[in-house]
């Protein structure tokens, strides 16, 4: 067995960059989704209660706590947000230029 090191590793088979700003958006979906989970567990909010108050299954409100934000409707999100006390701003960024749509 012969051992190598991680650049001479890395040299042999490069990472893909595409694939790794994927897995990297992944990531963050999922953190700003489980901070979500926080804060409506720290109001002692339900998954199926805040289901009800926002008119939708309380699978869609888990889908949205397990990082599948970006499938979910803005305005399902603004009513999630809104429903523990928040805003939710919606921005478009073009350079240095920053619009809000919602």
């Amino acid at each position: 067995m012969s051992t190598i090191t991680m650049d001479e590793y890395l040299q042999r088979n490069p990472v893909d960059q595409e694939e790794l700003a994927r897995a990297v958006e992944e990531v963050r979906q999922y953190v700003r989704a489980y901070r979500l989970r926080e804060i409506r567990e720290a109001q002692s909010m339900t998954q199926v209660e805040l289901a009800r108050d926002l008119s939708v299954g309380q699978s869609q409100v888990s889908q949205i706590e397990h990082g599948h934000i970006g499938k979910s409707k803005v305005d399902t999100l603004r009513r999630y947000v809104e429903a523990l006390g928040g805003e939710l701003d919606v921005q478009a960024r073009f350079g240095d230029t920053c619009y809000v749509l919602a």
